[in-house]
């Protein structure tokens, strides 16, 4: 089995710094992805960073996945970006429920005007037509959810809404993957849900945002890491080997396509498709 691979970025913190996303894009081109996933944010300014990420990535020649969320919006205004999207030679989207701006650990209250669930936002996309819809998915269950079950059953929703995939929340151990993948099937959810991988570029700063996320990190991980936090190129050279270990078992077992977090990263990246090479293909 041949493994495709896309990539995720986030969208410039200011206008000077878009040539160094181009840079980045650039650099991601050598490994012929299958395409690049731009993210969001709702605010204004964000909204036309995000645009102007997806453009470069379009001029760069690659198809390109465009984030929206329910969070802080009216069904108006989400779906101008939709339009948008569209305007822009957009054909996928990554629908999400988003977290409220006070961050992923507070409550979340839908719009009174909005789309309620992410749900509803995948349904409405959907029958506007022509777009590939791709939703979040959880190894580890969602950090407010109240249960594994819970977890089911929120995909089961978006994928009866229309959802074409699902992609994972970062994960470091494999096992969490596949018993997620199976009970997923065992509830008839047959849509393909693509692992995603994080390379951990430091290991104190992913180790924070994982416990933020829910996603916990094997010792066996943090032992490889143990005394390097100043080494970037030892820690470099760890990243890259463990990320494509996870994903060389991953296409032992049957995965065809993992989406790799950059992070705007494109070094480790690249280091980690080079290393997997000849094992992978593009894809789409």
């Amino acid at each position: 089995m041949t493994l495709s691979i896309s990539f995720e970025v986030f969208p410039p913190k200011s206008a000077d710094a878009l040539e160094g996303l181009r840079s980045t894009i650039a650099r991601l081109s050598e490994v012929e992805p299958a395409f690049v996933s731009v993210t969001y944010g709702a605010g204004g300014s964000d909204r036309e960073r995000s645009f102007a990420a997806i453009g470069a990535v379009r001029s760069a020649g690659f198809d390109v996945a465009g984030h929206i969320t329910c969070v802080g919006q009216t069904r108006a205004e989400v779906d101008v970006v939709i339009d948008r999207y569209a305007a822009l030679g957009v054909t996928r989207i990554v629908a999400l429920r988003g977290d409220p701006p006070e961050g992923a650990g507070a409550p979340y209250e839908a719009h009174p005007d909005g789309y309620q669930h992410t749900a509803d936002l995948v349904r409405s996309v959907k029958q506007r037509g022509g777009f590939s819809v791709a939703v979040s998915a959880y190894p580890e269950r969602h950090p407010q959810s109240p249960s594994d079950d819970h977890d089911l059953n929120v995909l089961a929703e978006k994928c009866a809404a229309g959802a074409d995939k699902a992609v994972t929340q970062m994960f470091f151990d494999n096992a969490h993957y596949f018993r997620f993948r199976d009970r997923a099937q065992s509830r008839g959810i047959n849509i393909p849900i693509v692992p995603g991988i994080f390379p951990i570029h430091s290991f104190p700063a992913v180790a924070r945002f994982a416990e933020r996320c829910g996603a916990s990190i094997p010792r066996r991980i943090s032992e490889r890491f143990a005394g390097h936090d100043a080494d970037a190129e030892t820690t470099h050279k760890i990243a890259t080997e463990l990320a494509t270990e996870q994903i060389a078992e991953l296409a032992t077992n049957g995965v065809g396509h993992v989406h790799i977090y950059t992070l705007n990263r494109a070094d480790l990246a690249v280091a980690v498709c080079d290393q997997l090479a000849p094992s992978r293909t593009a894809a789409a």
